[in-house]
């Protein structure tokens, strides 16, 4: 099978490893998904992920595999935020996985949530998906934000204490929060463990995945609030990143 063949339909065996079947309709919009960023890439710098397994395996499989859970129950009502979502991914495959969520996409760039905006007017998500254009720091310490969310997740954005500091605040009280890594190790457990007990939150349960076509190991760490978060989580612009918890 060529690349191009490829990247406009993956082979089934794709859908079977993640044990979900897209509807045609769901096909198509991601389909509509990869011609769209390739079109805003042109004039964005979204991704180079784009074509063939980058995009099937590299973005849509590996932003859905964590949420296999999720996806045996894709008409139940969740609230879900994306933070830093750079070209739409996780929360735009998220949406058409679950297309009975509520999604919204956090990013400080506004380039890239003018490309978001009318990547998701064209696949006809937007009363699905709102975007907003804002540092997670300040997302966390809005009252419109904090402590509404059934999933936050974020891909490929920081270090884990990092992207505890920015999601923990963000949850229900029965929330979850998903972080996206690639190795995972005990040391990396340990420190993020650290951070948890000053976030009062735990972690859950944590998920490997080895992507198809030799892509990759890949890990999915779950954690949730064990209690209310402290008020002055996530701390003021860029001192997450600067100072982070749990070293």
């Amino acid at each position: 099978m060529s690349i191009q063949a490829y990247s406009k339909k993956p082979d089934i065996s794709l859908w079977q490893k993640l044990m979900w079947d897209p509807s045609n309709e769901q096909l198509q919009q991601f389909i509509e998904l990869q011609s769209l960023l390739r079109e805003w890439n042109e004039l964005v710098n979204l991704t180079r992920l784009l074509e063939g397994d980058e995009f099937w395996i590299s973005q849509v499989f590996d932003s859905l595999w964590p949420l296999r859970e999720e996806l045996k129950n894709p008409n139940q009502l969740r609230k879900c935020i994306d933070v830093g979502t750079g070209c739409g991914l996780p929360g735009i495959a998220v949406a058409i996985a679950l297309p009975s969520s509520k999604i919204t996409l956090i990013d400080a760039a506004k380039r890239k949530t003018s490309a978001l905006s009318a990547i998701t007017a064209s696949l006809g998500l937007t009363s699905q998906i709102s975007i907003k254009t804002e540092r997670v720091e300040v997302v966390g310490q809005d009252p419109i934000y904090r402590g509404q969310f059934d999933l936050a997740m974020a891909r490929a954005v920081a270090s884990a204490p990092v992207v505890a500091e920015y999601l923990i605040p963000l949850l229900k009280p029965e929330g979850e929060a998903l972080i996206y890594r690639g190795q995972w190790n005990s040391a990396d457990e340990r420190i993020l463990g650290k951070a948890l007990i000053t976030l009062q939150g735990k972690i859950n349960k944590i998920h490997e995945c080895e992507l198809p076509n030799q892509k990759g190991i890949r890990h999915l760490i779950r954690i949730g609030p064990k209690a209310t978060c402290p008020s002055q989580f996530p701390r003021k612009i860029g001192i997450p990143a600067k100072r982070p918890l749990g070293y």
